[in-house]
């Protein structure tokens, strides 16, 4: 099925490629509001859905209450912030290995692997050292 390239898509998108962070449907609802004051929830949560599932954008489940969306598609670790609840993407080279290393343990075939880190983030780090 050919999924339009509808102007509240477009927004959607945009939001999410200008942002580091890894936001919630509600905010990105909030800021697409700004731009576009009539759209719906629905209408967010469904693009949201579209462009996830044709890979435009990335859903991640790294938050038990809600899920967030990464705007940048290639494969990277996530570091979540366990004193501020922020996601951030982690400047480190993934790990291809692993896939080789746990096919060999398992006999199994490995495409790919996900890693979520749990932590502090630097903002919270320096807060914690005043």
């Amino acid at each position: 099925m050919k999924q339009r390239n509808t102007r509240q898509k477009k927004i959607i998108l945009q939001i999410l490629r200008n942002t580091r962070s890894h936001p919630t449907a509600d905010w990105i609802y909030d800021e697409a509001r700004k731009v576009m004051p009539h759209i719906s929830k629905g209408t967010v949560y469904r693009n949201l859905k579209m462009l996830s599932q044709s890979g435009q954008i990335k859903e991640l489940k790294i938050d038990k209450k809600a899920r967030r969306y990464d705007g940048s598609c290639h494969n990277h670790y996530h570091l979540k912030c366990e004193q501020c609840g922020c996601v951030y993407d982690l400047d480190i080279s993934l790990r291809k290995e692993l896939n080789r290393w746990a096919a060999e343990k398992t006999g199994l075939v490995i495409h790919s692997h996900n890693i979520e880190f749990y932590g502090l983030c630097q903002p919270c780090l320096e807060k914690a050292s005043k």
